[in-house]
């Protein structure tokens, strides 16, 4: 076989392949014995007709066919590996020749990865906010601990902030019912913002068997963007009563005797979420100067794929509806327009950060362990509460198992960068963030990738810590 790899430009090349045809042997036989368990010829058992007689019976054509379709893609990984492109995304295969008993020959244009040129990840220094930390905040979250072995209790007066009720729920636009939108004996706490827009207002002030409405814009379902008259009728209404902050207190909620040894673990978790946040920063903002002064051309495929798969998933809650969705970008003040900009310049963004980072990782021979793996198909299938045998089986099915193992690798780029940083806080202060990111000195084993799963968890707002109080959660 024969190939040359043409560069059409930083991005994109076209490889030319040519195959003669005695390299073509086992493919022309695993043609004819398909082809002949598929043919019925009198006098041959199925399978059984030899190449001659197949050939007769239904002609070159189909199996030049069947024979061209098995070699291509083989034959183009092959140019592939021996001209050490580094392909991204499918390619455009055309045949150019088929010369019977001769050769083929075919061309593949497919996008690459651009050579890019690194800075000296030393000289990169960003600045982080001073870690501060208020007695108030430690109070905050003594009171959600407190909140987590609390009573409710009736309440004999009007709704107010904070309380917990009981509603029931319905929805109309312009008249009609939304079935979806329909509910009863719903538990809710007054404030939290985690029902519907406008509902804490409406509840405010309403007594037990009272029912309000109010106007709101629905996010999901067949009315997605539409405007709708909501009631809301109070069933019941509840206080929460909180256990005094006591050493009684701290013996029941964690490991701790005293009120005071709970408040000084708050306080030392709070401060390494801090630290966490920290690291976000850092993270962001050395990922920040990478964009900035790294240049990259970016393959028009790829980041139109990007777009595509930003628009389906902005789409697929309005039931892929394009007139729903633009209604509801009117109710944000947005534009179909700015919003087709938002996403293409957001792929964009993506596409390049990506590139970067592989970039990175095979400069600094980044390696990702099976251990390493491991942890974050368990850390991601505990974030969507399925098992990590689960998870790896709708991650196999959907083709992302090797996204995953690229998302580590790139983390792991990414904290190689942050740990050569200079790193200081408002003050002026030099951050350690080893903790986050590992020590410079550590090798492939590090707990780099944990670093990182920490961080992300803080950035969703996950909570870290542990007590007695909910699977030893407290902090975060």
């Amino acid at each position: 076989m024969k190939s040359t790899v043409e560069q059409l430009s930083p991005t994109r090349v076209r490889i030319n392949v040519e195959v003669p045809f005695d390299e073509l042997k086992p493919n022309f036989d695993r043609a004819y014995r398909k082809l002949a368990s598929q043919v019925r010829i009198p006098g041959f058992r199925p399978g059984k007709a030899p190449a001659r007689v197949i050939e007769s019976r239904i002609g070159r054509a189909p199996i030049l066919d069947e024979v061209v379709n098995e070699a291509i893609p083989a034959k183009y990984l092959e140019a592939v590996n021996a001209g050490e492109v580094k392909t991204l995304g499918q390619p455009d295969i055309e045949v150019t020749k088929l010369e019977d008993g001769d050769h083929i020959a075919f061309t593949a244009e497919v996008d690459v990865r651009p050579d890019i040129t690194l800075p000296a990840f030393g000289e990169f220094a960003v600045t982080v906010d001073d870690l501060e930390l208020a007695d108030t905040e430690v109070d905050e979250q003594l009171d959600e601990l407190r909140a987590r072995f609390g009573t409710l209790t009736g309440a004999d007066r009007p709704v107010e902030d904070g309380d917990f009720v009981s509603v029931d729920l319905s929805a109309t636009v312009d008249g009609v019912d939304v079935p979806e939108a329909k509910t009863g004996g719903l538990s809710y706490e007054v404030g939290s913002g985690e029902l519907i827009d406008g509902i804490d207002a409406a509840l405010v002030g309403a007594a037990a068997g009272e029912t309000k409405t109010f106007g709101t814009t629905l996010v999901a379902g067949e009315y997605a963007g539409r405007e709708a008259e909501v009631s809301v009728t109070v069933q019941t209404v509840k206080v929460r009563e909180l256990p005094a902050p006591d050493d009684e207190f701290a013996q029941l909620a964690s490991e701790f005797d005293t009120i005071e040894e709970l408040r000084a673990d708050l306080r030392e978790r709070l401060t390494r979420v801090k630290r966490m946040q920290q690291g976000v920063q850092a993270r962001d903002k050395v990922l920040d100067a990478l964009l900035e002064v790294v240049e990259v051309p970016l393959p028009d495929k790829v980041v139109q794929a990007e777009v595509d798969n930003r628009m389906h998933d902005a789409v697929h809650p309005f039931d892929h509806d394009e007139a729903k969705l633009d209604e509801y970008l009117a109710t944000q003040d947005k534009t179909r327009e700015d919003f087709d900009t938002e996403v293409r310049e957001d792929s964009e963004k993506s596409v390049k950060t990506q590139l970067i980072l592989d970039a990175i990782a095979e400069a600094e021979g980044v390696q990702v362990s099976d251990a390493e793996l491991t942890e974050r198909i368990i850390y991601q299938a505990q974030r969507f509460g399925v098992s990590p045998d689960e998870y790896v089986q709708r991650a196999q099915q959907s083709g992302q198992l090797g996204a995953i193992f690229a998302d580590v690798r790139r983390g792991k780029a990414l904290a190689t960068v942050v740990r050569q940083a200079t790193v200081t806080d408002a003050t002026g202060n030099a951050v350690d963030l080893s903790e986050l990111f590992g020590a410079p000195d550590n090798d492939a084993d590090d707990d780099t990738d944990t670093a990182v799963e920490a961080v992300e968890s803080v950035e969703s707002g996950e909570d870290t810590g542990t007590t007695k109080a909910d699977s030893e959660t407290v902090a975060g």
